[in-house]
């Protein structure tokens, strides 16, 4: 009995977690905690992809490429770009001084920006990461949770290549329709059905 009390102990005292605290006041340390872990999680599924849905957003609606989200007042849109993912096209940003925020991001070869534009009295992020862009109109209060939500997602964004490459094919949009009239018949009046009810 002590051997299997000693045992558990030692299992738990040597498998023990990591704790990284996540300081939601600073935009940067937001990025570069969330975007740093490689996160496997994913619970929204489209064509070609699939990402995680943090806890308190919820998931509206998608059109093609594109899903709406939704959490405390705020919407959020997704645009996920498979042309640049099929083509690795690289993000070209530099950065501006003239707005709220602006920041170029580089995170293992995963290339992409950050920039809050304020507009009137809300703020426009524009978060573009791992080849898809999100956007959202927020009031100055909500920013942080704002970015935290999108680093989650964008992190989490991975593609199927051999569905996104089937995708953009040629055929893959064209109808494959055939003529169907219900009214003519296929076969001659010779059926056997009938041949038997004429005995």
């Amino acid at each position: 009995m002590k051997k299997i009390i000693l045992l558990g102990l030692a299992t738990l005292i040597l498998t023990g977690c990591t704790i990284v605290r996540i300081d939601t006041t600073s935009i940067d340390n937001i990025v570069d905690v969330i975007l740093s872990k490689e996160n496997t999680l994913y619970n929204r599924v489209g064509r070609g992809y699939k990402y995680y849905v943090p806890r308190g957003v919820t998931y509206i609606d998608s059109s093609g490429s594109n899903d709406k989200l939704y959490s405390n007042g705020v919407y959020y849109y997704l645009y996920l770009d498979e042309i640049s993912y099929y083509y690795k096209k690289s993000v070209n940003y530099k950065v501006d001084n003239s707005k709220y925020y602006s920041r170029k991001i580089n995170n293992h070869g995963k290339k992409g920006y950050l920039e809050i534009t304020k507009k009137d009295d809300l703020y426009l992020i524009e978060f573009v990461y791992n080849y898809a862009r999100i956007e959202a109109l927020v009031p100055k209060e909500d920013i942080n949770d704002t970015v935290l939500n999108c680093s989650y997602i964008l992190s989490t964004i991975k593609y199927n290549s051999n569905i996104v490459k089937l995708s953009l094919e040629d055929d893959f949009l064209k109808n494959k329709e055939e003529k169907y009239n219900v009214f003519s018949s296929k076969s001659n009046n010779n059926d056997s059905f009938l041949r038997y009810e004429e005995k």
